[in-house]
């Protein structure tokens, strides 16, 4: 494991001390999850985005959709508990 030194400002050390304190936690170990926490939201945003950006592709290539009555009334269905047959996407005009 390597070492990173961080410069906090001191209210925030004592801040995330007392945090620590309060969860049980050494301020090590408290720094190092939130760190982590912090990192694993940011790789599942980029991940989010890069999905978007691959299907706006195949949806600029394809051009099909479903109109949003259309999966919205398929989406009330399913929720009341309903099997509805899911929508067909088309080609929209633009």
């Amino acid at each position: 494991m390597s070492t990173t030194t961080i410069r906090l400002p001191e209210e925030l050390k004592a801040r995330v001390a007392r945090a620590a304190q309060r969860s049980g936690a050494t301020t090590h170990s408290f720094i190092l999850e939130a760190i982590a926490e912090k990192t694993e939201a940011q790789e599942r945003r980029d991940a989010f985005f890069a999905e978007a950006l691959r299907r706006k592709e195949d949806f600029d290539q394809a051009g099909l959709s479903v109109s949003w009555d259309e999966m919205r009334d398929y989406m009330v269905r399913l929720a009341k508990g309903e099997n509805p047959p899911r929508p067909v996407a088309r080609k929209e005009d633009r």
